[in-house]
């Protein structure tokens, strides 16, 4: 009895430590985030009222490089990146000077026409006042591990406006196929605490409650559309690191390389219109609304959002991923003759789930912007673009805890970036005795022209 006694003890006094945590990271991450929406705001509605002011994207990228490459380098990129790299590798420790950076790049980059998001930024800021308030409270290092996680998802729940699957994400988004449980509870109160506080402060949310569901009969199409949205994550994926790849492979100073990634996005933006720079809430709305976009425009916005990242901008990446989800699945309702709200909500739940390795949350954001309406297609959606995407990621810092097939011989427990996925001797096998089990020829067809007899001779007649 005293030995219960005594662990109950220490577990209520753990709750009531955490919630005091929490509560104070998701307040102060709320607030931060409030005032960085506003910045974003304020920057942009100036910098459109300037004549000609396309032309300022080639400098905003300089600019950004500017400052990334001279005052913090971790700030560089979409962010998230750099913060799960630092709960992996630093128990969680974030340099201070990444913050104020990281947030005027990424201000700088969206307000003079970037494609990137605010999201990657807002995990950084919320990591950045995390590992700060470490510091002051002199934490161990698996104290400052779970508090800096209590800022990511802090940072998610309030520029989502998704208290739930924005505290989920955060705690998701480290590891592929593991959830932290001993974080959910005090990232569930910072990420409500942020959600509240950005409410109050005026921040609102964007939400587009869906009632059309598909029937049950309509449940193979939204297979078929979830393996669509998943190819289209890896697309995205792999063509940010072929673009990176080049810039990097550029022998030019920095400034040049933002230079000439700005002109292009300028040309770009002349020949395929300007919707596909910046946020892009606008094109983002207009497709979950159901109206008719360009069937083009997931590949325009994966090529604007690629050429604003390898280029020198300062941003994250899941405003781009939700707009091509979006998009892509605009133009698969329309092919098919499908209904556009449905399938563009579908494609952006998959494409994140995909892209960011993170089902649960996905699943959950999307009962929270859409509607509980749609958990069944959603969970669906998200789940087979998980699998299909393979052991790929927009954040390679992620630790693979899980094998998604039994038939890939894949190493776990390291990062994403250097896992080398295989198909085992067994699969192996078994694809070889199935394509020879559909193949129309025997196994041995390619060789049978040898095997056929050839016609005998005629033997010569005798001159006599």
């Amino acid at each position: 009895m005293r030995h219960h006694v005594a662990e109950h003890t220490v577990l209520f006094l753990s709750i009531v430590k955490w919630t005091f945590f929490a509560l104070i990271i998701g307040a102060t991450v709320g607030a931060a985030i409030h005032y960085f929406i506003v910045a974003i705001d304020i920057s942009t509605t100036a910098i459109n009222g300037v004549p000609l002011h396309l032309a300022l994207l080639p400098l905003g990228l300089m600019l950004s490089t500017f400052l990334t490459k001279t005052f913090a380098p971790d700030a560089k990129g979409h962010g998230t990146e750099k913060v799960i790299e630092a709960v992996h590798k630093k128990s969680g420790k974030i340099e201070p000077k990444n913050i104020p950076v990281k947030i005027l790049a990424t201000i700088v980059t969206l307000a003079t026409g970037g494609s990137v998001g605010k999201e990657g930024p807002s995990a950084q800021i919320g990591s950045g006042i995390a590992s700060l308030v470490a510091d002051f409270l002199r934490l161990d290092n698996h104290d400052r591990k779970k508090i800096v996680i209590c800022g990511i998802s802090a940072g998610f729940a309030a520029i989502f406006g998704t208290p739930i699957g924005g505290a989920i994400f955060g705690v998701e988004v480290l590891f592929v196929g593991r959830i932290l449980y001993d974080v959910l509870l005090p990232s569930l109160i910072a990420g409500i605490t942020s959600y509240e506080v950005v409410s109050l402060l005026g921040t609102q949310p964007f939400h587009a409650t869906l009632t059309k569901l598909p029937r049950a009969s309509d449940f193979g199409m939204v297979f078929v559309a979830a393996i669509f949205f998943g190819l289209t994550a890896l697309l995205f994926i792999k063509s940010l690191e072929k673009i990176e790849h080049a810039a990097e492979s550029l022998r030019t100073s920095p400034y040049i390389k933002s230079l000439i990634g700005g002109i292009a996005l300028v040309v770009l933006s002349l020949l395929l219109g300007s919707r596909y720079l910046g946020l892009g809430t606008a094109l983002l709305e207009t497709s979950l609304k159901g109206a008719a976009v360009p069937w083009y425009s997931f590949l325009a916005k994966i090529l604007f959002s690629d050429l604003t990242l390898a280029f020198g901008g300062s941003g994250g990446v899941l405003a781009p991923i939700f707009i091509i989800g979006s998009t892509a699945g605009n133009m698969l309702a329309g092919v098919f003759g499908l209904n556009h709200r449905l399938y563009a909500a579908l494609g952006m739940i998959g494409v994140l789930a995909a892209a960011t390795n993170a089902p649960i949350a996905s699943i959950l954001l999307a009962s929270e912007i859409f509607g509980p309406a749609i958990l069944l297609p959603a969970a669906i959606t998200a789940a087979v673009s998980f699998l299909i995407n393979g052991h790929n990621s927009i954040y390679p810092s992620q630790i693979l805890a899980m094998k998604k097939s039994r038939s890939l011989d894949v190493e776990v427990d390291q990062e994403l970036s250097a896992v080398e996925s295989r198909l085992t001797a067994q699969a192996k096998m078994n694809i070889r005795t199935a394509s020879r089990a559909v193949s129309f020829f025997p196994a041995h067809a390619p060789h049978a022209a040898k095997s056929v007899p050839k016609a005998p001779h005629h033997r010569r007649r005798n001159r006599k």
